[in-house]
């Protein structure tokens, strides 16, 4: 039987990006939130600022639901549906 592929897994380091403002008043929490004002730095991506979340930011859509141990992560249904996964022996 021949050895599965193993994909090379590339995790990106997962940034915190915080909401705008944040660090200066207690009463605005840290959780981001998109800045919608017409003047706002952040929203218009000035240089020094905060910078916002973006799809570059994320994982490879391949190699994304696969598991350091090299198995997909997946939702099961039915008891019929993990007795056809352990058949396949792909996936625990």
């Amino acid at each position: 039987m021949a050895a599965l592929l193993k994909p090379k897994i590339v995790k990106k380091n997962q940034r915190v990006f915080i909401r705008h403002q944040s660090d200066r008043y207690v009463k605005i929490k840290r959780n981001w939130q998109k800045p919608r004002g017409t003047d706002n730095r952040v929203r218009r991506r000035f240089k020094g600022q905060i910078l916002m979340p973006s799809i570059g930011y994320g994982s490879n859509k391949k190699t994304k639901p696969i598991l350091p141990s090299s198995f997909r992560k997946f939702l099961v249904y039915t008891v019929k549906e993990l007795e056809v996964r352990l058949m396949c022996n792909r996936s625990l």
